[in-house]
């Protein structure tokens, strides 16, 4: 299939965003990440439902939108009108995880669960074939720019076993220090979609990183 590249906005100009948006539609991504974080989950602080809103007017392509907050029930419908296609949530940050994964579904939204590094697969065995999307965090969440966590290779591997036993059609998304020199043994150990962020928005030319990510993953 496909194998899909999105951006994370976190590691945007804030200062430019229009055209750091505008870049991204006009590059080979196939996604907007969208990190939501509430200095209670993680340790720090990111966008608003107005920020996201105002990207949602710019952006031509799918938003993907990452929860790293608690109680996220209370803003399922509020990420819904803002512009969100597919919202994800921490299994870590929800008590009661299938009525969380049934409430952004009938609001109309793909549906995510995110894993943080310690997390195991096993705790998705229930649920599974409900979600749209797992997105396994190579780093500790809450800052951009960290080191890739190794054993990431090892979790997108037995995600991908879980979802072939129990002919799931999850998409696996992985998060945190994705670059051009892992993203391919990442690919090949099953995941499917791929956030990069400082590696993207660092590099001297965005777009053409963002097309070499593409063309590691899918050779034309």
């Amino acid at each position: 299939m496909n194998k899909l590249i999105a951006p994370s906005v976190l590691a945007a100009d804030f200062g430019n965003l229009q055209r750091d948006v505008e870049m991204i539609n006009n590059s080979k991504a196939d996604w907007f990440h969208i990190d939501v974080m509430d200095g209670v989950f993680v340790p720090n602080i990111s966008f608003g439902m107005p920020v996201i809103s105002a990207i949602k007017k710019h952006a031509k392509k799918t938003m993907d939108v990452h929860l790293m907050i608690v109680n996220p029930d209370r803003f399922i419908e509020d990420f819904k009108k803002v512009g969100a296609d597919i919202l994800t949530v921490h299994y870590e940050a929800c008590t009661h995880l299938h009525r969380t994964v049934q409430a952004i579904k009938a609001a109309g939204m793909k549906t995510g669960v995110s894993l943080n590094p310690h997390t195991p697969i096993a705790v998705l065995e229930d649920i599974i074939k409900d979600l749209d999307v797992v997105l396994i965090m190579s780093v500790n969440p809450g800052f951009g720019g960290q080191s890739f966590i190794e054993n990431t290779y090892k979790k997108v591997q037995q995600l991908k076993a879980l979802i072939v036993y129990s002919e799931a059609n999850t998409l696996i998304e992985v998060d945190g220090g994705v670059t051009d020199q892992n993203i391919e043994q990442l690919s090949e150990a099953g995941a499917d979609a791929f956030v990069a962020g400082s590696f993207v928005f660092k590099s001297e030319n965005p777009t053409n990183t963002i097309a070499d990510l593409k063309n590691l993953v899918c050779p034309s």
